[in-house]
């Protein structure tokens, strides 16, 4: 029983990671409109050159890492993107991020470390595209 259990785990574990790629992506995206256009909550903070940079990076990052397009490039960049972040805006204010309010910048970095070598999953567009660039 525990066999047959863990093989259909197994087999489904390609396609929650493509659940797991648009589930962060559209959060990340979020966090741009954020910056943005205060939707869907409005984020009471002063905009500076870096945050419109940084809104621009979530936005487009997020879409495409949703679409699964271009997502191991997207993925690391959007990691090294986190791991800034975490250095200029967190870190600063103390070393752990539970107390410093850095835990977002230090789990997306991770999960985007994730993407990066994991891929986009079945359901993207980077499998579609190089699926149709092979045949």
């Amino acid at each position: 029983m525990a066999v047959l259990m863990n093989i259909a785990l197994v087999s489904w574990a390609p396609r929650v990671l493509s659940v797991l790629r648009i589930v962060a992506g559209l959060l990340f995206f979020q966090a741009g409109l954020q910056k943005y256009i205060s939707f869907p909550a409005r984020v009471p903070v002063a905009m500076t050159p870096l945050l419109y940079i940084q809104g621009l990076i979530e936005v487009i990052g997020g879409v495409l890492l949703a679409l699964g397009l271009f997502t191991r490039p997207v993925a690391f960049i959007l990691c090294g993107d986190m791991a800034v972040a975490y250095f200029i805006a967190h870190f600063p204010r103390g070393f752990s991020p539970a107390a410093n309010n850095g835990n977002l910048a230090v789990i997306y970095c991770f999960v985007f470390l994730y993407f990066f070598f994991a891929g986009p999953g079945p359901w993207s567009l980077d499998r579609v595209w190089l699926r149709r660039s092979v045949t």
